[in-house]
């Protein structure tokens, strides 16, 4: 968090705590994932009642994880696969400050293709333009001359990024046809563009060319921070433990296991039904993968306008997911990184060795000698997924050739937003027609620069602020990179050209 331009955005003044007011409001969260945990903090934070309910065993959504016990008889950590937390998630990071995670720091990531040609980030400058020279020099598939062809009036959409602005301009276009505009390198378009599009779940012909470019603006051109990132030591199944712990401490309900099957609203309130019985609450947040988002509204006649529901049910899911994650009976070579991302290596999107910064993987790698390894394909149907991901390994890794699978474990997902041209104005917001409703995920449209985890942290914190404001208590201040093109010069050249 080291970009002096990093935007504040400042929080609604109000009440300072929740017991000012003549009675304490309370509110349900339907979803535990990281928008709920965050919407849940920022209320019971200003003192609001707080009833937090997860439909699964296990708190973090996405980002969770459980244990699993392998053939050797030891329990160890399980999840849905490798997140990256950038530095320049400033939502996200105020969040996780609640409960101090040991992050540790990549000092590299490279991309390789299926040319064996590498980019790497380390050394480059994290400033813009610095850091696009740098990368663009540096790199074996993009050279000076390239730099000559690109064409430079479509290029300045990457480089003036503006929200809502790019999506007005660039939303209806997908990502594939604007960087063939932009006249990049195939080599360079394949390696770079396409290993980020993907990291959405979505190839590029089906990812909004606007959020490829806001994509690029928060990590690479609108920000300081850096492309590097942070990896937690504590497996996912224990990461989200402090938080939760610091809800309780400040008076909120906790509970797992418990799915809201419909939603009511009455005088004055709502009424979340589960299985269990019904949970009375003055306000909701909706903080809900997509999929559940459209069946509650659905299972929920009385709640919202037909145009609100209509737009509710027409979201759609990414192609599904594959983790596959390998338990090996000796270690991988001691020069390979804890991430690798590939691109041109179907359907292999990246390698995690897991044992060179999760706890467990690496306490199981101590006890036996082995190593933990986790391959990522994303938007990747096919049932023949899971044993080309292995194959993609002992390629690029010829020291797993002769590897002995101590134990396998595979995930097969289908439930992450698709951000398709044309989409991003008919995505809900954090506000809904209906007062007291609010909605909170990676799905949920903000008219800010995020993505992936941080838009998930954003709209909860917008969530909640939105309904503390309702009730004349102070909101939490926000922070993102800047909202427009950090070069003066190139936001000049954008309004003449």
């Amino acid at each position: 968090m080291s970009d002096r331009r990093r935007v504040h955005h400042p929080a609604r003044p109000g009440f300072a705590h929740a017991r000012e007011l003549d009675r304490l409001p309370r509110a349900v969260v339907v979803g535990g994932g990281i928008a709920g945990l965050t919407a849940a903090t920022a209320l019971a934070e200003r003192g609001v009642a707080v009833e937090v309910l997860e439909r699964e065993q296990y708190w973090g959504g996405r980002v969770g994880g459980w244990t699993t016990t392998l053939s050797d008889g030891t329990t160890t950590g399980m999840s849905r696969g490798f997140h990256a937390f950038f530095r320049q998630y400033y939502n996200l990071r105020a969040l996780l400050g609640r409960a101090e995670p040991e992050l540790m720091p990549l000092t590299d990531y490279p991309l390789v293709d299926e040319h064996g040609r590498t980019d790497t980030f380390r050394g480059i400058p994290s400033t813009p333009p610095w850091n696009a020279l740098g990368f663009a020099l540096r790199s074996p598939t993009f050279s000076v001359a390239d730099l000559f062809r690109v064409n430079a009036r479509a290029a300045l959409d990457l480089v003036n990024v503006t929200v809502p602005g790019t999506y007005e301009r660039l939303d209806a276009m997908d990502a594939e046809s604007f960087l063939a505009r932009v006249r990049f390198p195939e080599a360079a378009r394949h390696l770079a563009f396409d290993v980020f599009s993907r990291s959405f779940f979505a190839a590029p012909q089906e990812l909004s060319a606007a959020e490829l470019a806001v994509m690029f603006h928060l990590y690479f051109l609108g920000s300081a921070e850096g492309l590097l990132f942070d990896v937690p030591r504590a497996p996912f199944h224990t990461l989200w433990s402090p938080l939760v712990s610091h809800l309780r401490g400040l008076g909120a309900e906790t509970r797992t296991g418990v799915a809201a099957t419909a939603i009511e609203r009455r005088a004055g309130g709502f009424t979340v039904h589960t299985r269990d019985g019904t949970h009375e609450a003055d306000a909701v947040v909706l903080a809900l993968d997509l999929r559940g988002l459209r069946d509650l509204v659905a299972a929920s006649p009385g709640l919202g306008t037909e145009a609100w529901r209509a737009q509710i049910a027409e979201q759609r899911t990414a192609p599904p997911f594959v983790v596959r994650r390998l338990w090996l009976d000796r270690p991988v070579r001691a020069d390979r990184h804890p991430f690798l991302a590939t691109g041109g290596l179907p359907p292999l999107d990246n390698i995690s060795v897991l044992d060179r910064y999760d706890a467990d993987a690496a306490a199981w790698a101590r006890a036996s000698g082995g190593s933990v390894v986790e391959l990522h394909a994303y938007a990747s149907p096919g049932e023949d997924v899971p044993a080309r991901l292995l194959d993609r390994l002992r390629e690029l890794y010829p020291e797993t050739r002769d590897a002995k699978l101590v134990d396998d474990r595979v995930e097969r997902r289908e439930d992450c937003p698709l951000f398709a041209p044309g989409t991003y104005f008919r995505r809900p917001p954090v506000l809904t027609p209906v007062p007291g409703l609010a909605l909170a995920g990676d799905g949920v449209r903000a008219d800010l620069p995020v993505a992936l985890m941080e838009r998930a942290a954003t709209t909860g914190w917008l969530a909640a602020n939105h309904l503390l404001g309702g009730w004349g208590v102070a909101g939490h201040p926000l922070t993102t990179v800047p909202t427009s093109g950090r070069l003066a010069m190139f936001r000049a050249l954008a309004k003449v050209m």
